[in-house]
């Protein structure tokens, strides 16, 4: 697992999963705002597997 995720996008994804599990806690969404869970796993490790199927990297060298 080579971090592919890195700067605003990792931020983002951090963010957006937070939201959506506090929303999902809070009642404002259905079940389906456990979904958070992936962007905020994809932020926490660096890591997206689908970033590493389609070629894609967001982390600067350096």
């Amino acid at each position: 697992m080579k971090a592919n995720v890195g700067g605003i996008d990792r931020i983002l994804r951090i963010l957006v999963g937070l939201a959506l599990i506090a929303a999902t806690l809070l009642g404002a969404l259905p079940v389906w705002g456990w979904i958070g869970i992936i962007p905020l796993a994809t932020g926490l490790f660096s890591f997206c597997p689908l970033y590493s199927m389609l070629g894609i990297c967001t982390k600067k060298t350096g």
